[in-house]
């Protein structure tokens, strides 16, 4: 049955790829399930021809790739194999689950150098480890997109609300919102919160409305994740990745502590929790000591936040009560658990440009009996911004503070229940908004 295709923001950046002089190969790169086939197959439609391969499924078809002698050989005996038709500059080649074949990895590099006149797109669920393993795959030769779950406009999208998603790109801590359009932001930063952004689970409640049809998603999803930890890493067993997951959701809110991991060694711990982060299913929020850009120069990982990469899947681990969340009213509800400060540091990585891997950074006063901390930095051109999360609409910004006086930063942002607004030297933007803070 033919479903309707919901509308993702990678599909900008694949079509500006179609229609470029000069198209690389594309790597597609991103957690499983977050729709990279979705969206290459859509993007295939807009093509006279559409080859598809997955070489998980078709193992027999990796001693092509292992005998290639050009592109143009390989894509003949593709042909009289599969009776694909392959016509440069009207055919989308994509090959999924490459990571099963390095030798079609490494064919990528020839595509660009022998046959550029073709299409290519790959994509894998494990990719990033059979990455790991060809540091020199293709430097120069593959262009690399990153993608992610849902962000909140593209939620708003696909609830066919792209008016509202279009008003919030376009306001502003000095251009903010009407209060009843702000307020009905606000309920959908509540469902959005509650259901998360993966494709299956924003599917389901577009065709249900249904909270508790998501949650049933939501949990296959977790079981599906969880079952994957077995072929990530071959030498770290399953059980302490999982061990690592669970408690990456349970310290959302502070510097992450191996030490807290129940039954794991610090050193499978460190392996583990990298293993989580390479599959995407983690961000490492970095403290930095930010006295110049680039914001990664001066970073200690001994000093992280570790976050989830879903709301969604957050609140489900964490076995949040559904009904006080969905009755709560919206200072209550938004402090359930981290949700506010998870939800900020995943739409700070989904609105990043998707063409470079995305970072999160923090800051801690390095002060003896100072607990002055910042949740997010940002750069705006040679500037360094502090971004406070702030679960309701009221708080002190002592911290905010602190870091502008010490670090000369020429204003603060404050995110919050509140609709855009500005106070002095303080942007105040709405949790809704968060993304328009990185791309502005």
């Amino acid at each position: 049955m033919n479903t309707k295709y919901l509308e993702r923001n990678i599909d900008k950046a694949l079509a500006e790829w179609k229609k470029s002089s000069e198209h690389k190969p594309i790597l597609l790169r991103g957690a499983r399930q977050v729709g990279k086939t979705s969206a290459v197959r859509n993007l295939g439609k807009t093509f006279e021809n559409y080859v598809e391969i997955d070489l998980h499924l078709r193992q027999d078809l990796h001693a092509v790739f292992n005998k290639m002698k050009s592109p143009q050989q390989l894509c003949e005996e593709l042909s009289l194999l599969e009776g694909f038709t392959f016509k440069p500059g009207k055919t989308l080649f994509f090959i999924d689950e490459i990571q099963d074949c390095p030798a079609a990895i490494g064919s990528l590099r020839y595509f660009y150098e022998q046959y550029p006149e073709l299409h290519v797109i790959a994509a894998g669920s494990l990719l990033e480890f059979a990455l790991e393993e060809l540091p020199s795959f293709g430097v120069g030769r593959i262009h690399s997109l990153y993608m992610y779950p849902f962000c909140f406009s593209e939620f708003l999208q696909a609830m066919d609300n792209a008016p509202l998603a279009a008003a919030v790109s376009k306001a502003s801590p000095s251009n903010p919102l009407s209060d009843v359009v702000h307020n009905k932001l606000l309920q959908f930063l509540r469902a959005f919160m509650i259901i998360g952004g993966m494709p299956a689970v924003v599917k389901k409640y577009v065709e249900t409305n249904s909270f508790v049809e998501c949650q049933k998603i939501l949990a296959e999803l977790i079981t599906a994740y969880r079952d994957d930890f077995a072929k990530y890493r071959r030498r770290i067993p399953s059980s302490r990745i999982d061990a690592v997951f669970m408690s990456v959701a349970a310290q959302t809110q502070g510097k992450f502590m191996f030490s807290k991991v129940d039954g794991v060694r610090t050193e499978q711990a460190q392996a583990a929790l990298q293993t989580l982060i390479l599959a995407g299913l983690v961000y490492p929020v970095t403290h930095t000591a930010a006295n110049g850009i680039p914001l990664g120069a001066e970073t200690d990982e001994r000093c992280r936040r570790m976050i989830m990469f879903d709301t969604g899947l957050l609140q489900r681990v964490l076995n949040l009560d559904l009904k006080d969340i969905i009755l709560e009213n919206d200072v209550n509800f938004i402090n359930k658990g981290p949700l506010a400060e998870v939800f900020v540091g995943c739409e700070f990585v989904k609105n990043m440009p998707a063409d470079f891997p995305a970072a999160l950074y923090c800051w801690q006063r390095d002060k003896k009996g100072s607990d002055a901390e910042i949740d997010y930095l940002v750069q705006s051109h040679n500037q360094i911004l502090p971004v406070e999360v702030k679960s309701g609409k009221t708080g002190k910004m002592q911290s905010l503070r602190i870091f502008m006086s010490q670090k000369k930063s020429p204003f603060g942002i404050r995110t919050s229940l509140e609709n855009f607004c500005e106070y002095q030297d303080i942007k105040v933007y709405p949790l809704y908004a968060a993304g328009n803070i990185v791309k502005s």
